[in-house]
């Protein structure tokens, strides 16, 4: 017998045969009218879910799944997992932390790269026929700053300091002396120590707009700011600003808030880098996850304990 898993993603495209193979009858609903029809249409026996953080399950969603009884999201993100309504129930849920922390510090330190290198209008110039030089900012020992140091922010971290010979401070709810880097216990004294500011804290009401307007003049005119966490970490307005009138030099953003809307001020500017929510989508991020998403799952409709289960706690603490 087959179990009817709802995928609401479309970065695991290539492995549903794979994911078939496995025991699962593979519902793919990755864009929003696809969701729409297939809860519609197979929300009775539907009995887990495949999704992630920003893409999410609702509530109202889950109360027309009735056989529902494991949501999992592909990353580590699950900011918009309804998780009040899933313990409710007693349905599970789980995540992916560090399956794809590589891929996305590889993209951060891209997107630091582009923009303070100005690779992108680079690139543009020489294939209009241009020949002559983008000057910007060297890296190598600089100040890198990094909110959040959970696994992908160590990644970065370690990227910053052992690739680029960086001073490392960081923001995180907790010292972790440990690791030998500087310790900051505000946003903004961080951004005012720091030449570039990484963002890669977990989304959710917790860290909504922690990068204010505030924030954003402690980076200053020379100071950039990447984020390959959540766009609603940052306060967009502000960073249109700060953006527009010389407040920070750029940013380098693989997420913007109420993506995949981008405001058309932020489009317009020459100093930002935009990619599509991709830092995590290497092949080799991708199939780690997936593998684990499978683990999970099989663990689960075998009767076993899942292996990365997002606890009601955690999901409180983040």
């Amino acid at each position: 017998m087959t179990i009817p898993l709802l995928i609401l993603i479309d970065s695991v495209q290539d492995y549903l045969p794979e994911i078939q193979a496995r025991g699962f009858q593979p519902v793919y609903a990755p864009t929003a009218q696809m969701r729409a029809d297939a809860i519609a249409q197979h929300g009775q026996d539907i009995r887990v879910v495949l999704t992630r953080g920003a893409t999410g399950l609702k509530a109202d969603e889950m109360a027309v799944m009735p056989r529902l009884e494991l949501v999992c999201s592909l990353g580590v993100g699950y900011e918009n997992i309804d998780l009040a309504a899933a313990h409710a129930r007693g349905i599970i849920v789980t995540n992916g932390p560090g399956a794809n922390a590589v891929s996305v510090a590889d993209h951060a330190m891209a997107l630091l790269l582009g923009v303070a290198r100005h690779l992108p209008q680079a690139d543009a110039w020489v294939r209009q026929g241009h020949w002559s030089g983008f000057m910007g900012p060297q890296v190598t020992g600089k100040r890198l700053g990094i909110l959040g140091l959970g696994t992908i922010g160590l990644e970065i971290a370690r990227r910053g300091a052992n690739g680029f010979g960086m001073e490392v401070g960081y923001f995180n709810r907790r010292a972790r002396p440990e690791t030998g880097y500087t310790y900051f216990d505000n946003p903004r004294d961080l951004a005012a120590a720091s030449d570039f500011l990484v963002i890669a804290t977990p989304g959710g009401a917790g860290t909504r707009h922690l990068v204010d307007a505030q924030v954003l003049q402690a980076l200053g005119p020379n100071g950039y700011l990447i984020n390959i966490a959540r766009g609603s970490v940052v306060d967009t307005d502000a960073l249109i600003s700060a953006l527009s009138d010389g407040g920070i030099a750029g940013a380098g953003l693989d997420v913007v808030d109420g993506e995949p809307q981008v405001p058309q001020a932020l489009l317009k500017l020459g100093n930002v880098v935009l990619t599509p929510h991709s830092a995590g989508r290497s092949p080799e991020a991708v199939a780690a996850t997936v593998a684990l998403f499978l683990k999970n799952a099989t663990a689960h409709f075998a009767g076993q304990p899942v292996l990365t289960p997002v606890l009601e706690a955690h999901a409180q603490a983040a």
